[in-house]
């Protein structure tokens, strides 16, 4: 009988210590736009690259580094701040002719899988722009954290990947000889925790 009252009494303490234990819950962060940017290059003619970047977007990530399928990876980018340092080509850019900034003001990322790697994460998500979703999978790298200012805490990874501009029906046939179809985009994220 007291072997019995024992078992159950520890089986109580066990029970008891391991609610008080909270559970292990994913870090959440908010893309920090002033910490951050999104570049990407285009050849024109062959013969060398343009460069430019998109000034205004949001993101957020979700990282939990005990299960990657819980980490997440958002972002949104208003198609209007394109800048080439060039406002004539930049307001082509915005026009029907590329963009068409007005019937399509956002370019969307969402990730529908991560796995981890060596040093980040392989994302896989659906890339929505002008309109078309299409799949891409690039990797971040990175994830070392740091306070900035003291008491917020910091994390960023930096990727890159390569999109087709006529998936997605960026440019009409007219700039297909003047522009290459492949755009290289480089994105640097730094997320402040929540």
């Amino acid at each position: 009988m007291r072997q019995r009252l024992l078992g159950v009494v520890v089986a109580f303490l066990v029970t008891l210590i391991g609610a008080g234990v909270p559970a292990h819950a994913a870090d959440n962060y908010t893309v920090d736009p002033m910490h951050s940017s999104v570049y990407f290059k285009i050849s024109h003619l062959g013969l060398a690259p343009v460069f430019g970047r998109f000034n205004e977007f949001t993101g957020n990530f979700v990282l939990d580094p005990a299960d990657a399928s819980k980490c997440s990876f958002e972002m949104t980018i208003k198609a209007e701040s394109i800048d080439t340092n060039n406002p004539k080509r930049d307001s082509h850019l915005r026009s029907p002719d590329f963009f068409n900034t007005k019937q399509f003001p956002a370019i969307t990322f969402k990730s529908t899988s991560v796995k981890p790697i060596k040093d980040g994460y392989e994302v896989t998500g659906d890339l929505t722009m002008h309109g078309a979703t299409k799949p891409v999978k690039f990797e971040v790298v990175g994830g070392r954290a740091a306070q900035f200012p003291p008491g917020t805490q910091r994390t960023g990874f930096a990727a890159e990947l390569s999109v087709k501009r006529s998936e997605f029906g960026v440019g009409a046939e007219q700039f297909a000889k003047a522009l290459g179809d492949e755009v290289r985009i480089a994105v640097g994220l730094e997320g402040t925790k929540r």
